[in-house]
């Protein structure tokens, strides 16, 4: 009995001691990560020789009654933030990453604990800028579904600062959030559709290609009228347009260019590619660059069916293509590394749902930076890119897949 007693005695104490631990611990990670949240974090530099400048605007297509909206009948309307190469303004202040109802954004739409406060986002475009002198050609950005332009400022800062004018989209009723007239817009089921698995969602996001290609080509006749009138008068090139997006967007940047006579190239970023393109081929310049794990280039082992899926699309997409291809695999990323996610604070817990990989945030932003740069200014501006053409990559986690040289 005094044995047990005994026994009894120790076990109390020594669960006391981990309870304690653990409180301790989890008090200090918590306190760890209230800190890291409120830190001030800088988006990574633009790398182009022009400050950048960033505008909003609202635009709506009344030639399109939009399928995806809750109220037939609706014309199709749409967000449109434009970064662009501006005059030097010494001692201007930057933007806000994602003002006013923007704020949003924030996973599960209010700022908390464990990610960086929007506020606390310092980026390099200035609002209202001026323009540059200058003449400059147009990038048309698409963003993952469910994602938002602002989510990936820093790719369009960088391109911007090449000399173009990025035009990017925000995909009404498919993105978790838009904001049209300072209100905030939420998907509907049409906009963003949920499935089992890739096989049985194709035919639908097949339709949805289709609309978000109609959005991209609309803003690029868009951005041609302002070549006439207001601030860009003068200073736009729409006759020569790339189109690129990320996941969702990456296939209908493919579908866009396919579409659009003025097209000169289009950018997949880690998007399974779906629409008519996929069988007819793209007779324009394509790049694909691809997280570690992702089948979008047609070259990985298929662990399942809708890895199975990606692939054929990507090699039926392959196999009818006449125009020349590069392809690229980023080691040690995942699917958000290509969007604002790598670049600023999430803590571990959310890091892994949100699918980052090991690589770093900044790593990965600089070297898709670094291959978007290449490809636009190639097909933009005929410019030789030796980056694009070597067989091996600078990188060390790219690995090269395909080459057109």
């Amino acid at each position: 009995m005094r044995t047990d007693r005994r026994w009894l005695r120790r076990t109390l104490k020594t669960l006391l001691v981990l309870v304690i631990v653990l409180v301790v611990t989890l008090g200090g990670y918590i306190g760890f990560v209230a800190v890291r949240s409120g830190q001030q974090v800088t988006l990574p530099a633009p790398t182009g020789r022009y400050p950048v400048g960033r505008t909003t605007a609202d635009w709506t297509d009344h030639t399109r009654t939009d399928p995806l909206a809750p109220r037939a009948g609706t014309p199709r309307e749409l967000s449109v933030w434009l970064w662009y190469p501006a005059a030097p303004a010494p001692g201007a202040p930057s933007a806000p990453y994602a003002p006013g109802a923007w704020s949003g954004l924030h996973l599960g739409g209010l700022p908390g604990l464990g990610e960086t406060g929007f506020d606390d986002i310092r980026v390099h475009a200035v609002a209202e800028a001026p323009v540059a002198a200058g003449r400059f050609p147009v990038v048309v950005l698409e963003p993952g579904l469910g994602l938002a332009a602002p989510q990936y400022t820093t790719i369009a800062e960088n391109l911007a600062s090449h000399g173009y004018l990025v035009a990017g989209i925000t995909p009404t009723y498919s993105a978790n959030l838009t904001v049209l007239n300072g209100r905030p817009v939420s998907a509907t089921p049409s906009g963003n559709p949920q499935g089992s698995d890739a096989t049985s969602m194709r035919p639908a996001d097949d339709r949805l290609v289709g609309v978000w290609a109609a959005d991209d080509r609309f803003v690029a006749t868009e951005l041609a009228a302002l070549d006439t009138t207001g601030r860009f008068t003068g200073h736009l090139d729409a006759a020569t347009t790339v189109y690129l997006g990320h996941s969702f967007g990456g296939a209908s940047a493919l579908q866009a260019c396919h579409d659009d006579a003025h097209c000169v190239g289009a950018a997949d970023l880690d998007g399974t590619q779906f629409g008519t393109v996929v069988r007819s081929g793209l007779a324009k310049p394509m790049m694909l660059l691809a997280g570690q794990i992702s089948c979008i280039t047609g070259t990985c082992q298929p662990r399942n069916a809708d890895e199975q899926s990606e692939r054929d699309a990507a090699r039926t997409l392959l196999a009818a293509s006449t125009g020349p291809v590069w392809s690229y695999r980023l080691d040690g990323s995942e699917h958000f590394n290509f969007s604002d996610y790598g670049a600023y604070y999430l803590a571990a817990p959310i890091r892994s749902v949100v699918g980052l990989g090991s690589i770093s945030g900044d790593d990965a932003l600089a070297i898709t930076d670094a291959y978007l740069v290449a490809f636009v200014d190639h097909v933009a501006r005929g410019l030789p890119e030796p980056l694009l053409t070597g067989r091996s990559s600078p990188y060390p986690q790219v690995e090269v897949q395909r080459t057109a040289s």
